[in-house]
């Protein structure tokens, strides 16, 4: 039965990297904290720890596949990209050490605020108008953010991405597009940010979880090695739909569908923390 639903979870989130440029870990976490607890009998708190720790270790293989995919479409801006990993690096190391001081309980009502704070944020763009530029000419028009902007969003990225157990996409893809980014670009260069954000914040989690008192079997620190193979088999062959999705959907589209996503993940993780 957990197999099942790793391979589902799986399928969800390699599409969701592809259309949206985020890891799947949004939809991956709640899955895994499901499969730990009630099919496995494992401790809620320890539990929710695991799903961080291996949702990241999962989107290194999801990331993967997405990034080849966008950059066959010649989308991804490798230039804000090197910039922002060495941000990434520091801030995912620093959110994987965070994440193992706080409760589980408080880990997911953290998840549940930035979730429909993104979300909120995504429909405010959509209702405000806000300009995309929807192709190669019209985005030359716009500078790279400057260097310093990109160490420092990539910090807050890595920390913020590496507490939450995610790809950092819903944080990526709205400052990107801040900076005149095209939605398409954006999702682009968000895939292969969460690639730099997965590696470190999963070997982050390794290193903190490891010895901890409860852990499922076949476990290495906060990574559990069943559910990475079930979910990263299904996600890396689910993620180039993922992304043909993307490229025929508009921007305006996209930014719905991460809405109406972040939403009713947010709604998920906060009815857990406080009624589950």
């Amino acid at each position: 039965m957990a197999l099942i639903w790793y391979l589902l979870a799986g399928v969800c989130s390699g599409l969701l990297a592809g259309m949206f440029g985020i890891g799947g870990g949004m939809i991956i976490v709640p899955v895994l904290v499901y499969c730990f607890t009630a099919l496995n009998g494992i401790e809620a708190g320890v539990a929710m720890h695991v799903a961080l720790g291996t949702s990241l270790a999962i989107i290194v293989f999801t990331s993967i596949n997405a990034v080849i995919a966008h950059q066959r479409k010649g989308a991804v801006e490798w230039g804000v990209l090197k910039g922002m990993t060495i941000g990434i690096a520091i801030g995912a190391v620093l959110g994987a050490a965070t994440a193992s001081w706080l409760s589980g309980a408080a880990l997911q009502v953290i998840v549940g605020l930035f979730s429909l704070t993104m979300a909120a944020q995504q429909v405010r763009e959509v209702i405000k108008g806000k300009r995309q530029i929807g192709n190669e000419a019209a985005q030359a028009d716009y500078p790279l953010p400057s260097r310093m902007w990109q160490y420092g969003s990539g910090a807050v990225i890595g920390w913020a991405s590496a507490l939450f157990g995610i790809g950092g996409g819903s944080l990526t893809v709205p400052l990107l597009t801040s900076k005149k980014l095209s939605m398409h670009r954006a999702v682009a260069t968000s895939s292969a940010c969460g690639l730099a954000v997965a590696l470190f914040g999963a070997a982050g989690n390794m290193a903190f979880g490891w010895g901890k008192a409860g852990l499922p079997a076949w476990s290495i620190g906060y990574v559990n090695l069943p559910a990475l193979c079930g979910v990263a088999v299904a996600s890396m062959l689910s993620a180039h739909l993922g992304v043909r999705i993307a490229h025929r959907a508009s921007g305006v589209q996209l930014k719905l569908g991460f809405a109406l996503l972040m939403l009713c993940v947010g709604i998920d993780f906060l009815y857990s923390a406080w009624w589950g």
